[in-house]
């Protein structure tokens, strides 16, 4: 392999206190990681303060509790679906999930959706920055200023550490949020939690509704580019459905959870902060409670900027290394989470909006730029290659997947082509966008849906040129020296 950031070997099988794997593969010898994880590490990464405010979204436009739910339940049906598959990849591979990307649109090729899934780590933290600093001062009255600084070095100091630290302070922030909120819900249910009749009456239409559903499938789907870094530590052997069924349970069930309790703040405590709406509804079923859970509910929040700093360091890493051969340190995690952390806290700290209209916002173009690579990727994966690939390939330009994949750049272009006359963006300071056909249809967003049909269609027309005995030589090679630094690690350990 002429790339250095090919498969490494590790002199011990004890698990290091800081992570030192970045876009390398895992050798089997690493895969310390459990199945039983997943579940709860998803559950929280969806158990905090961002999933309150995609709640309001419905309600803000006039849509009823009840549509909002079903809304709500069907877009993170949809949106957790895309992302469960995509966790299936980690054990399987032992990559970050972009490296595997490098098959469908080349070693350099990558770059592309690379600049998508930047963008989603940044757009995320940038909201969550807004969020926490708006939400504390609103429930506590804490300086935004001061919250924020805390978070990012929070949050860069989690990503720094790595994998492993991020499942430990997932599973101990579940295990102590999840009775206090359940105490909170029962009293939504139980009328303990306050609430009056809604002022205005609110009903259904058809353009709330899709907004709704979009905005709660874009919430799972922006974890696609790297929920399996989450799962590439698992062995190898485990079952593909297995790891679907655990990150589709934890990610959604928690969402829905927290989306139509985020609703019902919003239209019976007229609630315009998810925190704020938290603590009151929470202190009002007993004393404090609603402190407890919306500062816990913040901490998960501050908790899961780390794993968007992690995911995004793999990102920047893998864009510089299509570019340049880099050895995947870990002083290059520290410094490119450093640099990642000072750009959000910068553009956080001028950005001055209110919270239902940042998460709306981030929600929509993150979605519109990841529909057409997780089409892309999940095609390629499970009809067209399989799930069959030579990994060291993946580490050289001059592999068999190539420089510039140009069937699934092609893809991708195709299929955000298709979204644009179907887009409706909102407002992004006095900027907006709605395209020909969705003004044409009464300000119905259903961009995702086409732009991930026409993806889809285009890369499976495309790839049937590829010539798969090609690739399943270089994969019997790419095998063979993997078995190698197997064998040699067991030696080692």
């Amino acid at each position: 392999m002429t790339n250095q950031t090919s498969p490494q070997t590790a002199s011990t099988s004890r698990v290091p206190l800081v992570e030192k794997r970045s876009i390398d593969w895992v050798p089997n010898s690493e895969r310390h990681g459990k199945l039983w994880h997943q579940a709860p590490l998803w559950f929280l990464g969806n158990f905090q303060y961002f999933s309150i405010p995609i709640g309001f979204i419905g309600p803000s436009l006039g849509l009823s509790l009840i549509w909002t739910a079903v809304a709500s339940i069907i877009g993170i049906g949809i949106g957790t679906l895309f992302m469960a598959f995509h966790a299936s990849q980690g054990p399987h591979m032992g990559l970050p999930q972009m490296i595997q990307s490098r098959a469908q649109f080349g070693f350099r090729g990558v770059l592309i959706p690379l600049l998508a899934t930047l963008f989603t780590y940044l757009a995320f933290n940038i909201a969550d920055t807004v969020l926490l600093g708006e939400g504390l001062n609103s429930a506590f009255g804490w300086n935004p200023t001061v919250v924020a600084v805390t978070v990012a070095i929070a949050a860069a100091l989690l990503a720094i550490f790595g994998h492993d630290w991020v499942h430990k302070i997932f599973r101990i922030l579940l295990y102590v949020s999840f009775p206090l909120t359940v105490l909170l819900t029962l009293g939504v249910i139980f009328g303990g939690a306050g609430g009056t009749p809604p002022e205005i009456d609110y009903g259904f239409s058809i353009v709330a509704f899709m907004a709704q559903l979009t905005a709660a499938a874009a919430y799972n789907i922006t974890y696609a580019p790297y929920v399996s870094d989450y799962s590439r530590y698992l062995p190898s052997t485990t079952a593909p459905r297995k790891v679907i069924a655990a990150v589709f349970f934890g990610a959604s069930s928690s969402a829905i959870w927290l989306i139509i309790l985020g609703a019902w703040l919003a239209i019976e405590l007229r609630a315009t902060d998810g925190l704020g709406g938290l603590q009151l509804a929470g202190n009002n079923v007993f004393f404090h409670l609603g402190d407890a859970v919306a500062l816990l509910s913040a901490l998960a929040l501050a908790a899961t900027m780390g794993m968007n700093a992690y995911g995004g360091m793999l990102t920047i890493l893998t864009g510089i290394d299509s570019f340049k051969s880099i050895k995947p340190t870990r002083a290059a995690r520290v410094i490119t989470i450093i640099v990642l952390t000072v750009v959000w806290f910068s553009i956080a700290s001028i950005i001055t909006t209110d919270s239902v209209g940042t998460v709306f916002a981030a929600l929509t173009l993150m979605l519109y730029l990841l529909v057409p690579w997780t089409a892309t990727n999940l095609v390629d994966y499970f009809v067209v290659r399989k799930g069959r690939y030579a990994i060291t390939d993946l580490f050289t330009p001059n592999g068999v997947y190539g420089t510039w994949a140009w069937r699934g750049l092609a893809a991708f272009a195709i299929g955000f082509a298709f979204e644009i006359p179907f887009m409706v963006i909102p407002p992004l300071g006095d900027w907006s966008f709605t395209g020909p056909i969705a003004a044409a249809l009464g300000g119905l967003d259903v961009s995702w849906l086409v732009g991930l049909v026409a993806a889809s269609v285009a890369y499976l027309v495309l790839s049937r040129s590829l010539d798969l005995d090609r690739e399943r030589a270089a994969e019997l090679r790419s095998d063979r020296e993997l078995a190698e630094i197997d064998e040699r690690e067991a030696v080692n350990s």
